[in-house]
């Protein structure tokens, strides 16, 4: 509950202009708030419909749908909205997007061995053909945690 709200609620019985003393509260905040009050109402009755919307795009996708796919999916359907407040009311639902990716780490060097040591001081582009050699490794997840290394 907010400060204000607990001075709405007891200002008949007690002063807004005591009750907003004792909880710290400028008076003009409280009438402010007071005035904003259908606009909030109008911005809650929205955000549920919304929410709604984001709910039934979300189950379409079967769960896989995150922040960016749902509100392209509402701006396909004419519905623009900003994608913070697609994922203010995301967690407020408790619905996320399907993260596929884990963060894996590949390579885990030896604590004794020697560091080798960087013969091209990162300069990979080379003057002649034939002069610089260089690789990499391109590890591809195959499912059940395990690697196809190319």
């Amino acid at each position: 509950m907010s400060r204000f709200q607990f001075v709405e609620d007891h200002h008949r019985a007690y002063g807004v202009k005591r009750l907003c003393q004792i909880v710290q509260v400028s008076r003009s905040g409280f009438y402010r708030w007071r005035t904003a009050a259908e606009t909030r109402a109008e911005r809650e009755r929205a955000d549920r419909e919304l929410g709604a919307r984001i709910v039934r795009i979300h189950a379409d996708s079967e769960g896989t749908y995150g922040r960016p796919r749902i509100t392209a999916e509402l701006a396909a359907a004419g519905r623009r909205v900003n994608h913070k407040r697609v994922g203010r009311l995301m967690r407020r639902l408790g619905i996320a997007g399907l993260h596929l990716r884990k963060k894996v780490r590949t390579t885990v060097p030896e604590p004794s061995a020697t560091p080798v040591p960087d013969l091209l001081a990162r300069e990979f582009t080379a003057t002649a053909p034939n002069t610089k050699y260089v690789g990499d490794i391109t590890y591809l997840p195959i499912g059940d945690g395990k690697f196809l290394y190319l």
